[in-house]
């Protein structure tokens, strides 16, 4: 058995009392030294948690004991270190950030595909397939023949979406016929809320991955597997592999871009300073402060210590991954 386990989750379900529920699941994880961040609101909850394997399974449990999320489903993984710093439960508007109002994914989620049919489904040349996560996330690793919009966040769908519904565009379709859409993410959230919305867009035959990416890496067998690459994660493992066993990248810790073998090989890679994709876009000062922190985490690293350190300087763009989108 694994010293650590994550554990990512997510149900959309009606919570109209999540603000109360903020501080005993905080107490729970903390009481079970479970370590993640955990989204709650209104239409569910979200996030992934990582500790020993009882204490994740006795925060699930927990959750579980209520009634409207007995039908909690996870995905869990080995963890070679404690992936997470602190424990977070956040109050949020939404458990992923697509929006749009009034959409209902617990009702209006499209249609379920489980892993071992997933291959029949995208290997029909009539079916649209879409990959709903963000770029840095696609660049690392997708399904053959996958579109990818080439969205920085989750909520730039929808402009997507009516982009390519226009005449001409991959969505638009034969006449007044819509064409059949499936669309995957990496743990089945995003991918729910996604199918929600194409479907209020008249979008009949919608179809999503059930268990999404993780879920598929986990149960197809490597040689009978559409995909290619690593699948992104919201943590410190960064990213995973068929197996869920973990990758080989990292990340910039000033623009947060996963990085690869070439990437590192870069000569405009420097630890914990920069990367091919934001150098040149900090200032001395910014990099001379990203200096130091990465010399206090090779100092902490030889007296074997932690180290959280300051909060990394904001960077140029709107920055990859976020906790809105752990699933």
């Amino acid at each position: 058995m694994a010293d650590l386990i994550a554990a990512a989750l997510y149900k959309f379900v009606r919570l109209p009392d999540y603000a109360g529920l903020q501080a005993p699941l905080l107490a729970c994880c903390e009481a079970h030294g479970v370590k993640g961040t955990l989204l709650l609101a209104e239409e569910g909850i979200n996030g992934t948690i990582a500790g020993p394997p009882d204490g994740v399974r006795a925060v699930l449990a927990w959750l579980r004991n209520d009634p409207r999320l007995v039908a909690l489903q996870h995905k869990e993984s080995p963890a070679e270190v404690q992936p997470f710093y602190r424990m977070k439960v956040r109050l949020k508007r939404e458990i992923v950030a697509l929006g749009v109002p009034g959409l209902d994914a617990a009702a209006d989620a499209g249609t379920y595909v489980a892993p071992a049919d997933w291959n029949a489904l995208i290997d029909q040349p009539d079916v649209v397939v879409v990959d709903v996560r963000n770029d840095y996330e696609v660049k690392i690793g997708s399904f053959d023949g996958a579109i990818d919009p080439l969205t920085k966040s989750f909520s730039e769908l929808p402009d997507w979406v009516a982009r390519e519904s226009q005449p001409g565009g991959v969505l638009a379709g034969d006449g007044d016929a819509r064409p059949r859409v499936a669309m995957f993410c990496t743990g089945g959230i995003r991918c729910e809320k996604s199918t929600a919305y194409l479907r209020s867009q008249g979008f009949d035959e919608v179809f999503h991955l059930e268990g999404g990416i993780l879920k598929y890496l986990e149960t197809v067998p490597p040689e009978e597997s559409r995909w290619h690459g690593d699948c992104f994660v919201f943590d410190e493992r960064v990213s995973v592999g068929h197996g869920l066993v973990q990758g080989r990248h990292t990340l910039c810790r000033s623009c947060r871009w996963p990085l690869g073998d070439a990437e590192r090989a870069s000569p405009l890679y420097v630890e914990g300073v920069s990367c091919p994709y934001c150098h040149g876009t900090r200032s001395a000062e910014e990099l001379q402060g990203l200096a130091e922190r990465q010399r206090q985490v090779e100092l902490a690293q030889q007296r074997r210590q932690a180290h959280i350190g300051a909060r990394m300087a904001p960077p140029p763009e709107p920055p990859p991954p976020t906790s809105d989108e752990t699933a």
